[in-house]
């Protein structure tokens, strides 16, 4: 028995010790799941590497609306949810694999465009020459080392058979054949006519990968392009395939494209016309002052910034011509209802959905001018195109005082650079078509010979002679340019620089469009525009009150962009202020601000399942608090039963400080058995906080969990973070200077399952850093909580709510829907790997009551449901207040109109009112 005994402590000692030794590789291995900061602010690594820092100094200086990236870096951009300076994985010895983000590169410029991921193994010789040899990327991650190998050097041997200035109809390994008759017609809108009659329906397939693609008629030519069996392959609509397919054929067959344009104008060069400026100029007022047409181009839902910047413009003797997005419907109903008030507003009759980079908005310019030209009894000299990011930073007398001074003038900012440069970065080489609210890209073209191409900003000031030629004008210059512009991507950027540069007014040029606009090139734009255009592009950055000092310049500008009071309205009360005084004392709503995010008529089918259920909450939430607060025992006359979905629901922001959502919602007084409207404010509770006992380690600031993350503003634009289950979380911290440090972040489920882990090198001047880890979805529904340790030892933790659903598309949920939504991913598997080897580590244990709770939750209907999510939500967020919008039967519920933070209490600075005796509005 002696002897039986010691080969099994010896076998428990083994044991234990190979736990042990188990433990501390573990240890060691989740110590070296490092990588290097998400989204650094400092100026060294955003302009760093490749001499991006000369590219830089030159594109900031052009204070232009332009493109993003570069096609020789393309490379760097193609990693989905990746980490800049990411080290390689490790592997533990347990058999856990560490999880951390992948490597994605930083690109330096954002003043250049670069191809989409998705279009990264396209051969682009299947049209005209191209001006450099082309890029090929292929997905080399997913290949063995020998593959990728090989796969390089039949890359390599095939880009040296392919010459710079190949020939049309190059061939491809992968071709769909088509036969029949194709349509004669040569413009996309006759296009789309031709083809609504048509009933037949054609299908081919070419080879096991090639995707089926239907059509109304079968084009007349193969479709040999892989850009355009792409843009084919993913089209959504019939119709569109029919355009792009039908434009393919007719580019193909060299019945599109202008090949030679004829040049008007007299110069050999381009004109080098200077202006000067003088603020004093305005007190002497020429005898005969222009008058100016401003066409106003706006979309989204923030009618009050766009009421502000028009009463900061408006003056009686302009005109004001708004085309509103065709999608916009909120925004177009708050138009109409403004615009009636002045005779000289009015609104365009037709509207479209103009999207980024697309032909649309160049259509949108040309149709207003056509139409302003119609009207006979709007008499004006200059054309101003602006949107609701503008604001001007001189009054309106400045204006037209300089204006009248320089009345031949147009005035149109240029790209200053080499003009070879431009036409490749800009894409205007290449075959765009706008279809399905997308521009899809379908191969190369030339540029028309005889004329020089030229672009750059796509706000300008033109005078009205210039105008009636290019909207009016059947020469062959304007012709073929509206025929070469009508496939071109950012085609309001380039249309009207190379119309006047080659025109008989091409002296009237200056290349000025007195705007100043605001390009933050350190915070880059990563290819944001990529789901509507087959390009990569962005946007300038938003002004904030420390930019303030860049409007108070003594060069010519009189308009800036881009403002955005969702992001900062202090500086647009700010320049209100410079230019027309404050506002009187004890004016109220000055530092609030309301933004629409739905609106009754829009239908709930505008917005999200988890919306839904998350407003309909807080109208709850908001009943409840009446009935707590405001009610008085023995009596109804503050209890209410909510009815229907909620009517309206806004953004409320203070300060500059996101403060919580504004329903307002239908309920039934129960005392009276009558209906009323109310409107409830909830507030997010706060869900970060520092380690109770404050560690020594002090350089996180503040961190949140989110969708929609917006690195180049740094916040969340799903403002709320409101989520459900399907969603794809992102976490974000914000780092104040310091040394470099490393930090570990633990994603941990309502049930304690440890979802994901990674470490984050930190870096002495980041700012910002953010990662989504890709989780298996769908996510278990509760609350959530994300863990920042810095040597294990606990700094911060924040929480974040996953909503469960009362609705699926926007109806009650089913039975049957609960285990897609609310079950947690399968086996509770939320990535490859698992990690429930750390919960005893960080000691975090699985407790099985939460986990059958958890299972019970999973599968609540109707009320037992509805009752859950209350509580989860009360757990996350505050109702602060309740009003009435009318009349009701509580006694001591406040009306809405009277408080500072309903949508209906005042909000002078952006109400529009009768017009003044100077003229003006503010």
């Amino acid at each position: 028995m002696v002897t039986a005994s010691i080969p099994r402590r010896l076998a428990r000692r083994s044991r234990t010790a190979i736990v042990a030794a188990l433990t501390v590789l573990l240890i060691q291995t989740l110590i070296v799941w490092n990588f290097s900061n998400l989204d650094i602010g400092d100026e060294q690594r955003a302009g760093g590497g490749g001499g991006g820092g000369s590219r830089e100094k030159r594109d900031r200086g052009s204070d232009r609306d332009d493109v993003g990236g570069h096609e020789q870096r393309q490379q760097q951009q193609h990693r989905k949810g990746a980490a800049p300076g990411a080290q390689e994985h490790s592997q533990a010895m347990n058999g856990y694999f560490s999880h951390r983000p992948k490597e994605k590169q930083r690109t330096d410029s954002n003043n250049e465009n670069s191809v989409p991921k998705d279009f990264e193994n396209i051969d682009n010789s299947n049209f005209a020459p191209r001006t450099q040899r082309h890029k090929y990327q292929t997905e080399l991650m997913k290949k063995p080392v020998s593959k990728q190998k090989e796969h390089i050097k039949r890359k390599l041997a095939l880009e040296g058979k392919v010459k710079e200035n190949s020939l049309l109809g190059k061939t491809s390994n992968e071709v769909l054949q088509y036969v029949g008759n194709a349509s004669k017609n040569t413009s996309s809108s006759n296009l789309k006519d031709s083809y609504k009659s048509s009933k037949s329906h054609h299908t081919k397939k070419s080879g096991s990968s090639s995707p089926e693609i239907k059509y109304e008629l079968p084009p007349k030519c193969e479709i040999t392009g892989k850009e355009a069996i792409s843009a084919l392959s993913r089209a959504k609509s019939k119709q569109c395939r029919q355009e792009i397919a039908e434009v393919y054929c007719q580019h193909k067959q060299g019945k599109l494209m202008p090949e030679k344009v004829t040049r008007l104008c007299p110069l050999e060069g381009k004109s080098s016309n200077n202006v000067q400026w003088d603020d004093d100029s305005v007190e002497y007022p020429t005898a005969n002052p222009v008058r100016i047409a401003f066409v106003l181009v706006v979309h989204g839902r923030a009618s009050r910034q766009l009421q502000r910047m028009f009463k900061a413009i408006y003056h009686k003797d302009h005109y004001y011509y708004i085309h509103c997005d065709k999608r916009s419907h909120y925004l177009h109903r708050q138009v109409l209802q403004f615009a009636s008030q002045y005779p000289n507003v009015r609104v365009t009759s037709w509207r479209m959905s103009t999207i980024w980079g697309g032909a649309s908005l160049l259509s949108t310019y040309l149709q207003s001018m056509r139409d302003l030209l119609e009207m006979s009894d709007w008499s004006w000299d200059f054309f101003i195109n602006l949107s609701a990011a503008d604001y001007p930073v001189r009054t309106n007398d400045q204006l037209v005082a300089f204006l009248s001074r320089y009345r031949d003038m147009n005035f149109l900012k240029s790209h200053g650079r080499d003009n070879a440069r431009f036409i490749r970065k800009q894409g205007l080489d290449r075959l765009f078509l706008e279809c399905d609210t997308h521009m899809w890209r379908l191969g190369d073209r030339k540029i028309p010979e005889g004329i020089n191409v030229d672009g750059g900003s796509d706000w300008f000031l033109l005078n009205r002679k210039f105008v009636e030629y290019v909207t009016l004008s059947n020469d062959d210059l304007v012709t073929k340019m509206k025929q070469f512009y009508s496939y071109t991507l950012l085609p309001a950027e380039s249309f009207f620089h190379t119309v006047l540069e080659n025109s008989p007014y091409c002296d009237t040029m200056i290349d000025n469009n007195l705007r100043i606009t605001n390009w933050n090139r350190k915070l880059g734009c990563k290819c944001q525009y990529k789901h509507i255009v087959d390009w990569c592009g962005c946007s300038p950055n938003d002004f904030k009150p420390s930019d303030f000092h860049r409007f108070q310049t003594s060069r010519p500008t009189f308009f800036a962009r881009k403002f955005e009071a969702a992001v900062s309205q202090e500086i647009i009360g700010q320049l209100d202020y410079y230019l027309y005084g404050n506002f009187p004392s004890g004016t109220p709503g000055l530092r609030s601000y309301w933004e629409n995010l739905y609106d009754e008529p829009d239908g709930i089918h505008s917005i999200s399942d988890v919306m839904l259920t998350m407003f309909h909450a807080f109208s709850r939430m908001g009943l409840k608090r009446a009935e707590s607060s405001l009610h008085t025992d023995g009596e109804n006359t503050c209890r209410y039963y909510p009815m229907g979905h909620p009517v309206s629901v806004h953004l409320y922001f203070l300060a500059d400080r996101f403060q919580g959502f504004l329903i307002k919602h239908h309920a039934t007084n129960l005392a009276v058995s009558k209906l009323e409207t109310l409107e409830t404010w909830v507030m997010p509770k706060k869900v970060f906080k520092i380690a109770n006992p404050t560690s020594d380690f002090g350089r996180l600031q503040f961190s949140e969990v989110g969708t929609e993350w917006d690195a180049k503003e740094r916040i969340f634009r799903n403002f709320g973070g409101l989520m459900g289950p399907m969603d794809e979380p992102i976490a974000m911290q914000k780092w104040g200077k310091g040394p470099n440090i490393t930090v570990t972040v633990v994603w941990i489920d309502p049930i304690n399952v440890i979802a994901a882990t990674y470490d984050i090198l930190i870096e002495s001047t980041a700012e910002f850093t953010h990662y989504k880890p890709p989780l298996n979805l769908p996510l278990r529904p509760g609350v959530w909580t994300i863990r920042i340790l810095h040597h294990w030892v606990p700094v911060a933790e924040t929480k974040f709510l996953v909503t469960p659903l009362v609705f699926s598309n926007r109806q009650p949920i089913k039975q049957e829907e609960l285990a897609k939504f609310h079950g947690g991913p399968p086996k509770n598997a939320y990535m490859e790997q698992s990690f429930q080897g750390l919960n005893p580590v960080l000691n975090i244990p699985i407790n099985t009551v939460q986990v059958e709770e958890a299972r019970k939750n999973a599968a609540l209907l109707g009320a037992n449901l509805e009752n859950l999510v209350d509580n989860l939500t009360s757990s996350m967020w505050s109702a602060v207040d309740i009003c009435t919008t009318g009349l009701s039967s509580c006694p001591v519920m406040q009306s809405c109109a009277q408080t500072a933070w309903s949508s209906l209490s005042p909000d002078p600075k952006s109400e529009l009112g009768l017009v003044k005796h100077d003229g003006r509005l503010r």
